[in-house]
């Protein structure tokens, strides 16, 4: 079994301000841990490739309006023109001058990672990258998200690859908006997610086709809930697409040690849902899987979740 983490220097020069938790802090969190907990030497660590910058819109293009681009790219550019700080496009989703250069690097750990798994070259791979990007709509970034790697990456699987199903999980402790506005009416997409209800984008409630498994949980739920969950209602609906491949939203905010929300997973429980998740790959994808790094704020639990996660995916 081979297993990748993606990642690159670009992903930690968009940064926020020192008071943002989403901050370029995660991924050292993250490096930090894969070392000390001496998986790096099982996992082929990779740097992300340089992916020629049409090639990249081309695939942004898949998901995002021309004015979502341009917003930006546009800014980004201003500001390093300018020589100012941020500009916000909300009251928590800001650009540097680094922005649009970070994500588009992440865009290119989606189309990489994917290529390398639908090429046979790697079984899964982990995409350690920001800025994440689940909330990034059709339209507009929002919630720390600039555009939505993970929707990039399926639509990337189907356009280019040419699958029929795919599926994604999302475990964040978010609903994934972004992502589900992005399949809300493609039946070869089955997302699967749970998220804390009533929380931030506050959807993900209302009335959804049948290809969208949303599982709101209040707050304080543990990995006794989110567990029963998905036996009863991801893995059936699982098993049911048969995907040909698999793509997760890993956010970690639901830990227990995560203040930016009230839930109670622990690192066990990520490693159980990505251990189920596996044994749905093995069956119906070759084992195909590409997870990119969602949220997760505290950078201990950050760190150890990743390990979780990582650790099942490599088999270790």
């Amino acid at each position: 079994m081979t297993t990748a983490v993606y990642t690159h220097p670009d992903c930690k020069l968009h940064e926020m301000g020192a008071w943002h938790p989403e901050s370029p802090e995660r991924l050292q969190a993250i490096e930090d841990q894969l070392i000390s907990s001496r998986i790096d030497q099982w996992l082929d660590l990779r740097e992300i490739p340089d992916v020629a910058e049409a090639d990249l819109i081309t695939a942004i293009r898949r998901v995002h309006s021309e004015e979502a681009i341009a917003l930006v790219r546009d800014h980004s550019l201003a500001l390093k023109k300018s020589g100012e700080n941020y500009y916000p496009l909300d009251a928590d989703t800001l650009l540097n001058q680094y922005s649009w250069q970070a994500a588009l690097r992440a865009v290119g750990a989606a189309l990489s990672a994917t290529d390398a798994v639908m090429n046979g070259e790697l079984e899964n791979a982990f995409c350690s990258i920001r800025p994440p990007g689940h909330h990034a709509t059709h339209v507009a970034p929002m919630g720390f998200c600039l555009f939505n790697n993970i929707a990039i990456a399926a639509r990337h699987a189907m356009e280019v690859h040419g699958l029929q199903r795919v599926a994604i999980v999302d475990f964040d402790v978010h609903h994934g908006n972004g992502t589900e506005e992005a399949f809300l009416h493609e039946p070869r997409v089955l997302m699967t997610s749970f998220f804390q209800h009533p929380f931030y984008p506050f959807s993900g409630t209302e009335a959804a086709p049948g290809n969208l498994i949303n599982l709101p949980v209040p707050a304080y739920s543990g990995g006794d809930v989110v567990r029963q969950l998905a036996q009863e209602k991801w893995l059936p609906a699982l098993q049911a697409h048969q995907p040909q491949m698999i793509f997760i939203s890993a956010g970690f905010d639901a830990h227990r040690e995560d203040d930016m929300a009230q839930m109670k997973l622990v690192e066990d429980d990520y490693a159980w849902l990505t251990a189920q998740v596996m044994q749905v790959a093995k069956q119906y994808s070759q084992g195909r899987i590409v997870s990119f790094l969602e949220g997760g704020y505290n950078l201990s639990a950050l760190g150890r979740s990743v390990v979780a996660h990582v650790k099942v995916l490599a088999g270790i």
